[in-house]
């Protein structure tokens, strides 16, 4: 059996497309939900206040889904990630694989590519939900901007992966990879307060398919879809780099 049949009977056995699924289309079938019922939910609990929000949009329901899935959604990523990631746990088998491959490149792009493909089809099948259930309750999408959109946010999941890898290759438990990891994802966006770099950021392709719905120009994502690429490829080139030197 090779090692790419491996990780895919991994990713089936342990159910963990299940949850990546799971999460990605409760949150694209509530988000829109949420985003056109959303004052009746807060007068319903507001008591005798009167709550009056603007009427919502289509983009208005994108923005319930992604708010909630590029949180909670982003961090079930990096456990799956984190789990297939974690090379030297447990170490029994990690030792059966070294000992059975010259580069560890040839362990790391299996679980690399599958964990990102699933996390991608995951994101798909939500995004899909939330744009039917938005089309349903509060008009219609611009095809080509959403299937732009899920292109650019799916460059960012690969990212994520990217940086599982790394934070695997400095620690060794998934435990501790999905904190770093979510960490530094968190800290990039901080960068955006210095002026010169907020646009070339990749976290802002996570406002790409909200952005181009409302009409924001493609071009205006260049940028940072290839700044995620470089940085995508530097990650795993690192990983690679040290996972190939570390000892068991």
């Amino acid at each position: 059996m090779n090692l790419w049949r491996l990780e895919w009977l991994r990713l089936l056995r342990t159910r963990s497309w299940i949850a990546l699924a799971a999460v990605f289309l409760f949150f694209g079938l509530l988000g829109p939900i949420s985003a056109r019922y959303m004052e009746q939910i807060l007068q319903r609990f507001a008591g005798d206040v009167v709550v009056t929000l603007p009427p919502p949009t289509p983009a208005t329901g994108l923005e319930q889904y992604l708010g909630n899935v590029m949180q909670i959604g982003l961090l079930v990523v990096l456990a799956v990630a984190a789990g297939a990631l974690a090379f030297d746990q447990p170490i029994e088998r990690a030792a059966f694989y070294r000992s059975r491959v010259r580069r560890v490149w040839t362990l790391l792009a299996p679980r690399y590519v599958v964990v990102t493909l699933a996390a991608i089809a995951a994101f798909v099948l939500g995004t899909i939900g939330a744009w039917y259930e938005t089309v349903v309750l509060l008009g219609d999408l611009p095809v080509g901007a959403m299937l732009l959109g899920m292109l650019l946010t799916s460059l960012y999941l690969a990212l994520a992966v990217a940086v599982a890898a790394a934070a695997a290759s400095f620690v060794r438990t998934p435990l501790a990879i999905v904190p770093i990891a979510a960490g530094l994802l968190i800290a990039v966006p901080l960068l955006g307060l210095i002026g010169p770099l907020r646009d070339w950021l990749p976290s802002v392709l996570l406002g790409s398919l909200v952005g181009l719905a409302v009409g924001v120009p493609p071009v205006d994502y260049l940028r940072p879809a290839l700044v995620t690429v470089a940085v995508t490829a530097v990650l795993l080139g690192l990983a690679a780099s040290r996972l190939g030197r570390r000892e068991l």
